[in-house]
């Protein structure tokens, strides 16, 4: 199976993901359609250089909604670094310690462990906080909005 998920970096909140049993372009565009749909429009979109995410049909995406394209280097782990913890925990938290019958077994795990890994997994990068707790307070913050109702 393959998963692809579009994650908030500075929150590290899953923001969409998507599960395909073949390794084409498609689900990769659902779940960056969903992110955008649910999440709005972000300035500058990260990937690294898979066939899925060089494609004509994810990045036609992007520049239709004037998202800026950056991709990571070429043999460059590191620069992926956020996503590639995302797959670590997900297996070692998840994966590795169940066995699924179904594919739709393995989507509802993987739903409920995103939903976890959101809303009630703390994380020391974070202060101990959650992806929700983080998301998107920076900009209220900034802006001075934390006290308005």
């Amino acid at each position: 199976m393959y998963l692809a998920a579009i994650i908030d970096l500075y929150s590290r909140k899953v923001l969409s993901w998507a599960l395909s049993n073949t390794m084409d372009t498609e689900f990769c565009v659902a779940a960056l359609e969903e992110a955008i749909a649910r999440w709005g429009v972000p300035a500058i979109f990260n990937t690294d250089q898979g066939s899925q995410f060089t494609s004509e049909a994810f990045t036609s995406v992007l520049k239709a909604h004037g998202i800026k394209i950056s991709m990571d280097g070429v043999k460059r782990a590191l620069d992926n670094i956020y996503v590639e913890r995302l797959w670590r925990s997900l297996k070692y938290e998840e994966i590795y310690l169940n066995d699924y019958a179904s594919m739709l077994d393995l989507r509802q795990a993987v739903d409920r462990y995103f939903r976890f890994f959101n809303e009630r997994r703390y994380h020391q990068s974070l202060e101990y906080k959650t992806p929700n707790e983080i998301y998107g307070t920076p900009f209220s913050t900034a802006l001075g909005l934390e006290d308005v109702a």
